[in-house]
């Protein structure tokens, strides 16, 4: 059995942690539990920084626990959060669920036959049946309001003025989260239960309510930093809005460019918490990225973990071959072989034009200076056609007779021309 909290520990993935908690999992393998609410059927990577905690908890022998809050996803969890979260309904719910199942079970092993192989519970299973008044009398008369007051998440919203205030409902999280580590405490010897530094109040909720309830001092608890970009400003979100795990929200190839575009400090931190490579690894990689910061070798490293690890070696290599289209000599073979999506995101915001599809097969020098304006006069054209500055779909076309046809059409609808190395244009055939 590794240890756990070293491991954490030099990647700086600690922020608070319950003493006791680090011999208690040198003990014997444990059962540890993250919670996570399904607001949406894709997790994030804001997610990821507690599903890797789960997956190191794994790799250290010991069984981890993924809980969908089935229950308190109908509520919302306050930590944080301005204002109160839309409801949702039961539907929408186990929609997302499965969703979440299928992406964390590319990161965690549930199929093998491990002792230590992570299970995954809904806590709806164990409230649905639960009646308010059992509620409030089994569990309520032991936690004080006075206690629930002191809480940050709770402290924070009733003393902004600006703020909505905190209805009863969400004021009532902490001690259904807390309930959640009750019950897995006396149903799947569940002793730790692991989360973002906002969760330490509730995590330590339950396990006030173990102790008070079961009279019991084993359970513990440990929180990561949030993770935040060397600037200050939020991780994970770009002016598209949050980086998804879904591939359909978020593809491979912006998935791949967002950890390849990191600042050289963030990517040491990352290289650390988003990925599973040894300390030594890790400490090489970092020597070597400073001896030449202009290799960007370290986040070529940590794209290639973190996306081969979310979406599979095939779609990692897709999108390397996708990224050398704006920077690298790649041939009209690999141009073909990207999708729609993946085309349109590696020339997002390139000048487009609409040509319609009766108009080919069209001369090159009147597609390219009269139908469109990629150059501004035929002579121009000509002049860059003959010198070799011209391609189409990556080949490079020096006749100026040459006859662009439906041949040249990718994807059923584009075709992609090129001015000298680095002006790329899409013609949109209609």
């Amino acid at each position: 059995m590794k240890n756990f909290v070293e491991e954490l520990r030099w990647r700086g993935m600690i922020q608070d942690i319950m003493p006791g908690t680090e011999e208690k999992l040198m003990e014997a393998p444990q059962a540890a539990y993250v919670g996570i609410d399904p607001t949406a059927d894709s997790l994030h990577i804001g997610h990821l920084v507690s599903i890797m905690i789960l997956k190191h908890f794994q790799q250290c022998g010991h069984k981890p626990i993924a809980l969908i809050g089935g229950a308190t996803g109908m509520i919302g969890d306050p930590s944080m959060k301005s204002q109160e979260r839309k409801l949702l309904d039961e539907e929408t719910l186990h929609h997302n669920i499965e969703g979440i199942r299928a992406q964390l079970s590319k990161i965690l092993d549930f199929e093998s036959d491990a002792p230590n192989k992570a299970e995954l519970v809904n806590n709806y299973d164990w409230m649905k049946g639960y009646s308010f008044l059992n509620f409030i009398r089994d569990i309520g008369k032991h936690i004080t309001v006075n206690y629930m007051m002191a809480k940050d998440s709770v402290k924070k919203r009733l003393s902004d003025e600006s703020r909505e205030g905190m209805s009863f409902t969400e004021f009532s999280y902490q001690l259904l989260q807390g309930y959640d580590y009750l019950w897995l405490y006396e149903h799947m010897g569940c002793r730790l239960q692991l989360g973002g530094s906002d969760q330490w109040g509730n995590i330590t909720t339950g396990t006030e309510l173990i102790r008070r309830i079961l009279g019991k001092t084993d359970a513990f608890a440990l929180t990561c930093p949030l993770v935040k970009k060397a600037d200050g400003t939020k991780f994970g979100k770009t002016e598209k809005g949050n980086i998804w795990l879904d591939p359909e929200k978020t593809s491979p190839y912006e998935f791949y460019q967002f950890w390849l575009n990191v600042s050289d400090e963030d990517a040491e931190r990352y290289i650390k918490i988003f990925t599973m490579l040894d300390k030594e690894t890790v400490e090489a990689a970092i020597a070597e990225h400073r001896a030449d910061p202009g290799r960007r070798t370290l986040q070529q490293l940590l794209a290639k973990e973190i996306t081969t690890m979310i979406h599979g070696a095939a779609e990692y290599e897709n999108a390397v071959s996708a990224s050398r289209m704006l920077f690298g000599n790649s041939t009209s073979e690999e141009l073909r072989k990207l999708d729609e999506k993946t085309f349109l995101a590696v020339f997002s915001g390139v000048p487009t034009f609409d040509v319609p599809r009766s108009e080919l097969p069209c001369n090159i020098l009147d597609l390219l200076a009269v139908k469109t304006q990629v150059f501004p006069s035929k002579g121009e054209a000509r002049k860059m056609t003959v010198g070799n500055g011209v391609s189409i779909n990556k080949d490079k076309v020096t006749d100026i007779e040459y006859q662009v046809s439906e041949n040249d059409i990718v994807d059923g609808k584009y075709i992609l021309a090129q001015k000298g190395k680095k002006n790329y244009f899409i013609i949109n055939v209609i």
